[in-house]
């Protein structure tokens, strides 16, 4: 199940950032498709989902990340 704290973190981390992009303008990234198809919690999980992976490719890899090859 891995560590309950950086789950937890990782969760409340794309928790407020599914809310704060509810609140704001419409957008067209891959982000606003989620919260367009799914509950909020779903897309909350699944934008935590993705920061954990882009995590562990960073780590595993010893790279920095660059948003451009992010987006």
């Amino acid at each position: 199940m891995g560590n309950r704290y950086l789950r937890r973190l990782l969760y409340l981390g794309a928790l407020s950032q599914v809310s704060a992009r509810r609140r704001g303008q419409p957008g067209d990234d891959w982000l606003w498709n989620i919260i367009q198809r799914k509950k909020p919690k779903q897309a909350a999980i699944a934008l935590a989902n993705r920061m954990a992976r882009t995590l562990y490719a960073l780590l595993k890899t010893e790279t920095e990340f660059d948003p451009a090859k992010a987006a």
